[in-house]
């Protein structure tokens, strides 16, 4: 599916948080998690104040937003799931459900691949029975860790 995809803008932030809340994991057959899970710090380090120095990321749009990509370096006590180093960015994509399966996430993280941002070592955290393990792998993300049911991954710069 073509889609246009540009930087993100600190005016994105607002659907950035939407792309968050898709971003979590939810296994067929269970209920949705409640949007409060927002609001917990773990996973608002992923947003709050977005557009700081080393921000970085692309959103999708078909007509309309449908979603995003963004690293953010995240360390000391701000670190997240993904976490391997200090100078180690953490991925975060979601795209909306209804556009998953079309080739958009492959297409966001290619461009974040050819960007500047993306040419240095890359981590995520992925439950291990998300079916976005595949495009890691393909996209040449290596499983380092495993914690409770999660992966963490790196791609290494230049892949």
């Amino acid at each position: 599916m073509n889609c246009t995809i540009r930087p993100l803008t600190p005016d994105d932030e607002p659907f950035l948080w939407e792309m968050l809340y898709q971003a979590i994991h939810v296994p067929d057959g269970h209920a949705p998690i409640s949007r409060d899970v927002l609001h917990l710090p773990e996973l608002a380090r992923y947003l709050r104040g977005w557009g700081r120095e080393g921000d970085c990321g692309f959103l999708a749009a078909v007509g309309q937003p449908v979603g995003a990509v963004w690293l953010r370096l995240l360390v000391g006590e701000e670190r997240g799931y993904g976490y391997v180093a200090e100078d180690t960015p953490e991925l975060s994509i979601a795209l909306l459900p209804e556009f998953r399966g079309r080739g958009i996430g492959t297409q966001l993280l290619t461009r974040l691949f050819a960007s500047p941002c993306g040419d240095s070592p890359i981590s995520l955290s992925v439950s291990a029975d998300d079916p976005a393990v595949r495009l890691y792998r393909r996209l040449g993300f290596e499983v380092v860790g495993e914690s409770g049911g999660s992966l963490t991954m790196v791609r290494d710069r230049g892949r």
